[in-house]
């Protein structure tokens, strides 16, 4: 099977979306498929949507013959032209959605713009890959009638095998400072800002915290929160790491009591799955898809998108009561076990792609316990 793929920018971007098209990608040419990788550059949401006033991107997409093209629906402001072209040629197109621009926090004459491009785009499509059932929701309350799709969500099981149920145990009643550790780009929607705030509210010597995540992605909000730490009280007890690679990562889960990341919204969360399997509560987003497997009081707790005063209250709770948080941990840990892994998700959508592309024989109808063909 020749396949395109559409991105914007580099395949080995540090974001959680990346990744899963990365692995998705590499899991397809290890079955024996051929890739051909479409890089858009980076620009604005307007100049993404000047694309459309030429020709090139089409004749670039139409040009590769491929059986099918897989799109990362981020890149969509670029192809609403390019894929009416490309529809006319007979080949099929799929969208992989992580999660909808227009679910994020905007204004609202904004947010209306921002729905109806989406719409457009969503509509001109043939088939969807979703990381979770709120995305597929999303997409289908905002487009209309459902498409083929699958539901393929990501695994938590990138970073190899996690720490043992006793080293989990032992870690959380260990004295000292509750270790906290955000992972993420530093972008607002990652909600770093209202975990600051939050910790704001707690005495210095309760808590440290370690961020993980590209500083570059957006430069102006990574100078607030350069200016929230050093004009409070709390610069001593916080740590911005930058981005790293695997094993740094893996290291500091390893050595952490809980992951907070209070995003406005997130499509799945694999950051949230990652720290479960190390046996990590997790505070997540209660916007998106991490409550399909977040269990509320069990494996961590749902923030509201803004809530620093839950999240206060959280953290206070899980640095004094560290039975409660052992507790948590191995929950998390056993909860994300029972996950899918990532080989099998991404076979998942192998096998809806053979069906949606129309010169190959359909395959039998796919399920799987947290996601599948729809």
């Amino acid at each position: 099977m020749h396949l395109g793929l559409v991105i914007y920018g580099e395949l080995e971007t540090l974001t959680g979306g990346y990744l899963y098209d990365r692995t998705l990608v590499q899991h397809l040419r290890r079955a024996g498929d051929r890739l051909s990788i479409v890089s858009l550059p980076w620009r604005s949401y307007r100049r993404h949507l000047g694309d459309n006033l030429s020709s090139n991107i089409a004749s670039r997409l139409i040009g590769l013959g491929a059986d099918l093209v897989l799109e990362d629906e981020l890149n969509h402001p670029s192809l609403l032209a390019a894929n009416r072209a490309l529809t006319r040629t007979g080949t099929p197109i799929v969208s992989i959605v992580h999660h909808l621009r227009s679910s994020e926090a905007w204004p609202p004459g904004l947010r209306l713009a921002y729905r109806a491009i989406e719409r457009a785009y969503l509509r001109g499509v043939n088939g969807f890959v979703y990381n979770s059932q709120s995305t597929r929701l999303a997409v289908e309350r905002l487009a209309g009638a459902a498409k083929p799709s699958v539901v393929a969500p990501p695994g938590g099981d990138r970073l190899g095998s996690g720490p043992s149920a006793e080293a989990v145990h032992a870690r959380s009643l260990q004295p000292g400072p509750l270790r906290i550790l955000f992972v993420g780009s530093l972008i607002a929607r990652k909600g770093l800002h209202v975990l600051l705030d939050a910790l704001a509210a707690l005495p210095a010597g309760d808590w440290s915290l370690d961020v993980i995540g590209d500083t570059e992605r957006d430069p102006v909000y990574a100078a607030r929160i350069r200016r929230q730490i050093s004009h409070s009280a709390i610069q001593d007890s916080v740590r911005l790491l930058g981005a790293t690679g695997d094993d740094q990562l893996a290291e500091a889960l390893r050595r952490s009591h809980v992951l907070a990341v209070p995003s406005a919204h997130e499509g799945f969360g694999i950051a949230y799955l990652e720290a479960m399997s190390f046996g990590l509560p997790v505070l997540a987003s209660a916007a998106g898809g991490a409550s399909e497997f977040v269990r509320e009081g069990e494996s961590g707790y749902l923030i509201r998108p803004g809530d620093s005063e839950t999240l206060t209250e959280r953290l206070r709770t899980l640095s004094v009561d560290r039975s409660l948080l052992a507790r948590l941990g191995a929950s998390a840990q056993q909860h994300a076990l029972a996950r899918p892994r990532w080989s099998e998700s991404m076979d998942m959508i192998r096998q809806f792609l053979l069906r949606v592309d129309p010169k190959r024989v359909p395959a039998p109808t796919l399920s799987m316990a947290q996601g599948g063909v729809q």
